[in-house]
């Protein structure tokens, strides 16, 4: 995605390529699959939110909390949108600042440092073990207990489809957008795997708080694992303190999911590939009918009112995971394309701003494990005793719905698949150059500005 945001930096980057470089229909088909990641995980989000809040108390009803944070979104995205950037800003700092400090925590608390003075350290790798069977027993079960690690990991590696989405409204794209793909993928690798390490180290797999959490949909685990890990060393305190900012991020969480999916969805009526009454907006340029659609969408969280929120949010993150994983087989399967019509056309990929290293073989690798992925995602489910429908249709709705509706919007639409030759490679490059070239970078308010941009450009 890099080498091709940077070389043509434009909003919904690879929505667009999808169809501009492979075929019009599989654009289409790739942003409604890009919407339906989106819209999914706000109800997403309201389950986790009402998970978190069920930790002090379970008396407040579910549909109750639910109902109130759908009001509030709405509220926050048709009159208060314009404080949505800086807002976010804040929140997602807020959200490293908790990440550093729970890994702190660890290296602290690992070494004795709290209040049983137990210096655990990697205890727990060896009792009960580094390995949780799943399902079957012995060698079998730990191999099945990766593999579903694996399956969650893919939930939650996102970060390129979202810096992608800000290309087009981004400063100096050519300049920043390389430094902001370095910066997404190693600052993620290193907070996804810090924290998985912390967690396997603060807490065993087979707590009976986390079982119950995860089985039971019993509070307290499920808000997060590292109150577990507080609670087994008896400190006070710092468990509602990490609560109540895991549920400020899950609710920021939530309201940018209900932005960004509005906004896809907007993008798709303007292009005329959605019902043109969604192009209706309000006086402040809020697309009012898309982001009703959004929060219709959200209802589906009152699925937990008669369901475990441990069974809920399981459905929601394998629909999210096919569709995440969907989304990056689109990307990769672009970007061959691109590299062909390059090769072809004589556009050497010396000359662009950002080259990928290890290409086409990366783009191959990458396809080939997201599609296994894909179809992998949800194989419990046809494990002896372990079938349910609704588990299934979340798995698998998106693998069926996906060639829907590239074939359905292919044969109205009578659209081809491009040949290298006729990819057209040169549309909206001039003007990005010209505004490269004539491009005066502003320089920062003042020290603090100057600091705080350096550290995290």
């Amino acid at each position: 995605m890099a080498e091709m945001v940077t070389y043509l930096p434009i909003s919904s980057p690879f929505i667009r390529f999808a169809g501009r470089y492979v075929d019009e229909a599989f654009g289409v088909a790739a942003g409604y699959n890009f919407f339906v990641f989106e819209a999914a995980l706000v109800p997403f989000e309201i389950t986790a939110c009402n998970v978190i809040i069920n930790y002090w108390s379970a008396e407040v009803p579910v549909g109750a909390i639910i109902a109130i944070v759908i009001l509030l979104y709405g509220l926050i995205n048709v009159f208060a949108v314009k404080w949505y950037g800086e807002s976010e800003f804040w929140l997602a700092l807020g959200k490293v600042i908790l990440a550093i400090g729970l890994i702190f925590f660890t290296f602290i608390t690992m070494l004795g440092g709290n209040p049983t003075g137990d210096r655990f350290g990697f205890r727990y790798w060896k009792n009960p073990g580094a390995f949780a069977e799943y399902y079957e027993t012995g060698a079998l079960g730990r191999f099945m207990g990766v593999l579903q690690c694996f399956i969650l990991a893919s939930f939650t590696i996102a970060g390129p489809d979202y810096v992608s989405m800000a290309a087009g409204e981004a400063e100096n794209p050519r300049e920043v957008m390389p430094r902001a793909y370095n910066a997404v993928f190693y600052r993620l690798t290193a907070f996804f795997v810090l924290g998985s390490l912390c967690v396997g180290i603060n807490v065993p797999y087979n707590d009976q708080e986390l079982i119950d959490a995860f089985d039971k949909g019993l509070p307290g685990a499920s808000a997060s694992p590292y109150v577990v890990a507080m609670n087994r060393l008896r400190i006070s305190v710092l468990p509602d303190v990490v609560n109540a900012l895991v549920l400020t991020a899950a609710f920021s969480a939530g309201n940018s999911y209900v932005y960004c999916a509005s906004r896809s969805l907007f993008g798709l009526a303007l292009e005329g590939k959605a019902p043109k009454i969604l192009t209706r907006c309000t006086r402040n340029g809020v697309p009012i009918y898309c982001v009703g659609v959004v929060l219709l969408i959200a209802l589906l969280s009152f699925l937990q009112v008669s369901n475990d929120a441990a069974v809920v949010l399981s459905w929601f993150v394998n629909l999210v995971t096919a569709s995440q994983l969907i989304n990056f087989s689109v990307m990769s399967y672009t970007y061959l394309h691109f590299k062909k019509a390059c090769d072809v056309q004589g556009l050497s990929r010396d000359s662009l701003p950002h080259k990928a290293f290890w290409q086409p073989f990366c783009a191959y690798y990458a396809l080939t494990g997201t599609m296994i992925f894909t179809f992998v995602g949800g194989y419990n489910v046809f494990l002896p005793g372990k079938w349910s429908v609704p588990t299934f249709f979340f798995s698998y709705t998106m693998i069926g719905v996906f060639p829907i509706l590239y074939f359905g919007w292919k044969f109205l639409n009578k659209t081809k698949i491009l040949r290298p030759e006729e990819v057209d490679l040169v549309k909206d490059v001039e003007e990005i150059e010209e505004y490269t070239r004539n491009y005066v970078a502003v320089p920062p308010r003042n020290a603090f500005v100057k600091y705080f941009d350096k550290v995290f450009s």
